[in-house]
């Protein structure tokens, strides 16, 4: 009798670290592909290249080298846009979801989407901007203004968020077809950046949004354990001494920062935010410290992923990575929509 305590605390520990220990293996696996999904953005394409040339390019470019400009000037932009967009959007998904406990939020449920999509749009319209580099800042602003909005107004209650969210969306697109319909020149720049797309995205856009992408996923990390805690409920989250709207503000902010920059980088994306987010939590279960790291993984790999694939599925063109995103995320949402059971939300 004396050795079963013994036995069972042994048994838990190596459960524990078992556990532990697949975790570990889920997050290398999804490195890996992370690896793997950036070389094959720098080779593939319509125009494929080469290991050895796209190492020549990267160490050593030859000036009128066609091969070496295509993958400098183009390839890792886009590398770079989608390794920063995907991981932005993985890790937002998985906040979102967390702070309104709903396993179908994702960026676009809080109004996002639609705010950057209309101040795209103004900017277009009223002072004749044409470059990403030009508009991004207005894209994250109006991302920013949308969800500063729908927090306010939703007082951080899941259900009212997901409602004041899609309230705000329904208001917001009627104005863009509007503006849309006005400006021909508007119309012809949105229906290219709205898509969601890596291309077109020079290294100067990047640099302006890249920092607010490290200083959301900052925030991100320290709130994985408030996350956790939340889960179990507000009342229980206030209990253990945690300052629930304190976190919903930080939250928040996190989002913003977050889905604004993934937004104005590569366009409203779809259901990356949302698919990525249930992906890790199959993978390594519900402790959000582990979610939000593998969300950080996933999401490069899913967009990047969907950019690559676009780039075979029709020879001598390209299919935009927000549609095939779409197309990748949409039997997940469905999935949820059923009613499958999904851990942790």
């Amino acid at each position: 009798m004396l050795t079963s305590p013994q036995v069972t605390s042994s048994d838990a520990a190596r459960q524990v670290g078992q556990r532990t220990r697949r975790k570990i293996a889920a997050c290398a696996i999804a490195l890996g592909a992370l690896a793997l999904i950036v070389v094959a953005s720098l080779v593939l394409g319509v125009r494929d290249v080469s290991l050895p040339v796209v190492w020549e390019a990267l160490t050593a470019p030859v000036a009128g080298d066609v091969d070496h400009q295509v993958i400098v000037g183009q390839r890792v932009p886009r590398a770079l846009v989608g390794l920063a967009a995907g991981l932005a959007l993985g890790v937002a998904g998985a906040v979102i979801q967390g702070i309104t406990r709903n396993p179908i939020a994702d960026p676009g449920l809080l109004g996002l989407n639609s705010g950057a999509s209309l101040a795209v749009v103004c900017a277009v319209w009223l002072l004749g901007l044409t470059a990403p580099s030009q508009f991004v800042w207005f894209a994250f602003l109006g991302a920013a203004a949308a969800a500063a909005l729908v927090f306010s107004i939703g007082s951080g209650q899941p259900v009212r968020l997901a409602l004041v969210g899609a309230t705000v969306t329904a208001l917001i697109t009627p104005l863009i077809t509007l503006v849309l319909l006005r400006d021909p020149q508007a119309f012809n720049l949105y229906r290219f950046w709205a898509v969601g797309s890596l291309t077109g995205r020079g290294l100067e856009t990047l640099t302006v949004v890249v920092p607010f992408v490290a200083v959301g996923a900052v925030l991100a990390a320290g709130l994985a354990q408030r996350l956790n805690m939340l889960a179990l409920g507000d009342d229980v989250a206030r209990g253990l001494g945690q300052r629930v709207g304190v976190t919903r503000a930080v939250a928040g902010l996190t989002i913003v920062l977050l889905a604004g920059a993934a937004t104005a980088l590569a366009g409203p994306v779809a259901l990356v935010g949302l698919a990525v987010p249930h992906a890790a939590r199959r993978l390594v279960g519900t402790d959000y410290r582990w979610v939000l790291a593998l969300s950080a993984l996933l999401g490069p790999v899913m967009l990047l992923g969907a950019d690559v694939i676009g780039r075979l599925l029709l020879p001598g063109t390209e299919l935009e990575a927000g549609v095939v995103a779409a197309a990748i995320g949409a039997p997940v949402l469905v999935a949820v929509a059923r009613g499958r059971k999904v851990a942790g939300v």
